[in-house]
């Protein structure tokens, strides 16, 4: 009788540690990516356009406008659009570019190749980075943190179309989310940024 109540209390508490154990290992296989990224935006690795490691840090302070870019879109002309904020309002914001091919293959080309046509064509002298996703399973850390309301705090839009915008605060929280159509010098825009 003793051995039969040992053997059930012992099969009793593997049962209960084992819900334990699998717990721990989902908790822990979050993707490295967005591990590093959940604490602050200024923290999360990045590669400029030339290939350079960079993070956001140095903007510190400064609003941002962070917009996923593409070289053949319908609002392709907002570069030139961006460049004007970027050269009237500089002191107030930071436009940031950030190359995609995620909508409708409208970013085909190579860095060299998009740093190129950015600047012959919309003379951007705003900081552009690599390309790289900002939707779906190759999704890139910075976007892995502005899309997830557990990481940033406060929203989960993520872009629809080429030309999406967010607005940073000085101290890295989002404070808005702009769809593509929002032209860069749109009177909210430009409100939110002076605010």
């Amino acid at each position: 009788m003793q051995k039969l109540l040992f053997v059930s209390l012992l099969n009793f508490l593997v049962s209960c540690s084992t819900p334990v154990a699998t717990t721990t290992n989902n908790s822990t296989s979050t993707p490295t990516s967005m591990t590093a990224s959940a604490n602050s935006i200024y923290d999360i690795p990045l590669k400029t356009i030339e290939g350079n490691d960079t993070s956001l840090k140095a903007y510190q302070g400064k609003k941002i406008l962070i917009v996923n870019v593409a070289s053949n879109c319908g609002y392709t002309k907002q570069y030139a659009d961006l460049e004007k904020l970027h050269k009237l309002h500089g002191d107030k914001v930071v436009v940031l570019g950030f190359p995609a091919n995620d909508f409708g293959g409208q970013e085909p080309g190579a860095n060299e190749e998009i740093a190129e046509f950015c600047q012959k064509n919309f003379g951007v002298t705003f900081p552009l980075f690599e390309k790289a996703s900002v939707i779906g399973a190759e999704q890139q850390p910075l976007y892995q943190w502005l899309t997830n309301k557990e990481t940033n705090g406060s929203n989960s839009e993520a872009p629809a179309w080429n030309f999406s915008k967010y607005l940073i605060s000085e101290n890295g929280s989002i404070l808005k989310f702009y769809p593509s159509k929002v032209s860069p010098l749109d009177e909210e825009l430009l409100r939110d940024i002076n605010s």
